[in-house]
């Protein structure tokens, strides 16, 4: 069903901003088209047919409502790293394999958005998807040296055979080629410099294409694209079989995983703009969508674009019907312009293509991974080296499998310290007393466990009460500070019941701190709150501090100096 929050904003002014930003989408898609057919291998005609249907279901059925879809340069180079050992790049079976490989893809995607494991998006950090883009990256500019240079090369997965091909070729270089690629790069470096609003891109390639002919005239003709086949794809059946499945489904598991990573990283972004609520499971379904009814049009795998997207929010998009315009604007333009097809240099394509990929570089990440996340800078570095030297798809399988081990490792570590209220701060508020140097109550340890309670957690949290146990063997009251303990398992009810009988054989007790009403269920559901007893649960620190100190030793009260706390009855000469 399509997404009917949008429907109050097609007004006439939002229709008309979306129609804007259709028409400057499409001057960085008809670049991007042949550039991106380019990367995975396939003719250019079915780069435009992966930007024709899938966007418009991809938009209407998903989540984000200024998302453009479509093929990208991670997809693309996933696509032919994916099929390139199999079959023959550009041959008829090569581009059927592509649009099999995205019914497979969508069939994937669409089976997770159903069973609603959206939230699956969240647990392959984003460091996983910079490392990926970036080896990415690093293999498509590698991958267009030999157009840029006019020369053979090996495949630049094999490192050490492409630097020794690359050092035997460079002397006998084409200078023409070498001239066309330079005026596209320069001349795109200069528009967005001097000119970012208008379509660099776009006229980046039309320079390109002028400096080709110009080397023609001189008698030094460029390899020029050709023309194109067909604007408008077929409807055909994608020829799926069970050996189409075996041979592609591994490759299909990995597209669908980035493709979906792209997708709800590009709409989570667009939504810290906008204050859109995203839908993951949403997301799921409509890139599931676009890439299955895509096949049937002669698409290869698409996902979110972060170039168009951030063009079309530039350019006012306000729902998808920008998408849908996009597409209509896309096939005017290419019948108007598919003769000049003929004339376009390889060359110039490949400096197009060197653009896209530097677009996939995204530092800024990597400086905020050095500074504040050392354990995702080496999931990004690791994913990036795998990327390069073992391959895509299974770079991408590393850096998910890292993710969650470093999940399943935050998880099954939650945090456990002890706290003492700091007469120095406002409010006397607690804080960690061994860090801080805090005095603490001779006869009560106050704890704060921040993190989840589960079957993974409770060696650990077994482990650290044990040790509060040991070093500190006088204080046998303890009062439980719970933050974010989530769903309490039976496992982790254990613990806190073991707990509570060994606080209780030392003549002290558990006493349990939680504000939230379902953390409070849990409890009760898993006897922890029968075996503590129901008074020894509070919903706060000081109602729970009030409540335990008339059960300490009042000998020990009487002789003691600390009196850190306020409810601590005052001791004859001594001022607090």
């Amino acid at each position: 069903m399509i997404r009917p929050d949008w429907r109050p904003l097609l007004t006439r002014d939002n229709l008309r901003r979306d129609a804007v930003a259709a028409l400057t989408t499409t001057t960085v898609m008809v670049p991007q088209g042949v550039a991106f057919a380019a990367i995975a291998g396939l003719p250019p005609e079915y780069g435009f047919f992966a930007a024709l249907v899938p966007p418009i279901v991809a938009a209407l059925f998903g989540s984000s409502w200024q998302m453009v879809s479509g093929p990208t340069a991670a997809i693309s180079a996933l696509v032919f790293s994916s099929l390139s050992g199999t079959f023959e790049p550009g041959s008829p079976d090569f581009i059927s394999a592509a649009i099999v490989l995205a019914l497979l893809v969508g069939i994937f995607q669409l089976t997770l958005g159903f069973a609603r494991m959206g939230q699956l998006a969240y647990l392959a950090s984003t460091s996983v998807l910079v490392g990926f883009t970036t080896g990415a990256a690093v293999l498509i500019v590698l991958g267009q040296l030999q157009f840029a240079l006019d020369v053979a090369l090996p495949r630049p997965q094999d490192f050490g055979a492409f630097l020794a091909g690359l050092a035997a070729a460079i002397p006998s270089a084409d200078a023409a080629a070498i001239a066309v690629t330079s005026t596209t790069l320069v001349v795109a470096a200069g528009v967005r410099l001097w000119r970012p609003r208008l379509p660099h891109y776009l006229i980046a390639l039309a320079a390109g294409t002028l400096a080709g002919v110009v080397a023609g005239r001189l008698g030094q003709p460029v390899d020029t694209l050709g023309s194109l086949r067909t604007v408008l794809p077929d409807l055909e059946i994608p020829g799926l079989s069970i050996d189409a499945i075996r041979t592609l489904a591994q490759a299909a598991l990995a597209v669908a995983l980035v493709g979906l990573l792209e997708a709800v990283s590009i709409s989570r972004a667009i939504a810290a703009k906008t204050g859109q609520n995203v839908d993951p499971n949403r997301e799921f379904v409509g890139q599931g969508l676009s890439n299955t009814v895509g096949s049937f049009f002669g698409s290869y795998p698409v996902s979110g674009s972060f170039t168009r997207t951030a063009v079309n929010v530039d350019a006012g998009a306000r729902t998808p019907m920008a998408a849908v315009f996009g597409s209509f604007f896309l096939v005017v333009a290419l019948y108007a312009l598919a003769p000049a097809f003929a004339h376009v240099p390889v060359a110039a394509i490949a400096g197009v293509i060197v653009l896209s990929a530097f677009g996939l570089l995204r530092l800024d990440e990597y400086r905020r991974l050095l500074g504040s996340s050392p354990s995702d800078m080496a999931i990004a570095v690791i994913t990036l080296v795998a990327t390069l030297l073992v391959g895509l798809e299974f770079a991408i399988y590393i850096g998910v499998l890292l993710s969650l081990m470093l999940f399943i490792r935050w998880t099954t570590k939650p945090y456990v310290g002890v706290g003492a209220p700091d007469p120095a701060s406002h409010g006397r508020m607690f804080r960690n007393a061994v860090a801080n140097g805090l005095d603490e109550c001779p006869q009560l340890v106050m704890v704060r466990i921040n993190g989840p309670l589960y079957f993974g957690a409770a060696g650990h949290l077994r482990e650290k009460l044990q040790q509060l146990e040991t070093s500190r063997p006088e204080q046998a009251h303890m009062l439980m500070v719970m933050r974010g303990i989530g769903d309490l398992d039976v496992t982790a009810a254990a613990v806190l019941e073991d707990e509570a009988a060994r606080r209780r054989a030392r003549g002290g007790r558990l006493h349990i701190t939680t504000r939230l009403p379902s953390e409070v269920e849990s409890l009760t559901r898993l006897g922890v709150t029968a075996a503590i007893g129901d008074d020894a649960l509070h919903e706060s620190k000081g109602t729970a501090i009030a409540a335990i100190l008339p059960t300490l030793d009042p000998a020990r009260c009487a002789t003691c100096t600390t009196r850190i706390f306020r409810e601590c009855p005052p001791r004859e000469g001594l001022s607090r």
